[in-house]
């Protein structure tokens, strides 16, 4: 039996610059991940729901180019990461109805 399972990375920055991009408000749940392409060092940060599937993809995609993993410097629970806040909706403003003196 083949199950064909496609894990869920996203990139969050590619080609990072570490020292301007591995910032505390990023999830914990990212990682920062060190390849080599054409001899240059790159890093990547990347989130997905196990450690292993980042792992997985990068080493698939690089072999032995794929140098290190380890986790950012994040502090942000992830459901609370990268959320923006529901539109707040405007108050309607009733009119008085001027009543008519008789």
């Amino acid at each position: 039996m083949s199950t064909d399972f496609t894990p869920t990375i996203s990139i969050l920055h590619e080609n990072a610059d570490l020292e301007t991009q591995n910032i505390k408000s990023l999830p914990y749940t990212a990682y920062v991940t060190e390849y080599v392409v054409e001899g240059k060092t790159q890093y990547d940060i990347a989130m997905a729901g196990k450690p292993a599937e980042i792992f997985d993809y990068y080493y698939d995609t690089y072999k032995k180019e794929f140098k290190d993993m380890r986790q950012c410097e994040g502090r942000v629970a992830p459901n609370r990461w990268n959320v923006t806040p529901p539109p707040t909706k405007k108050k309607k403003r009733r009119r008085r109805v001027q009543e008519e003196e008789e």
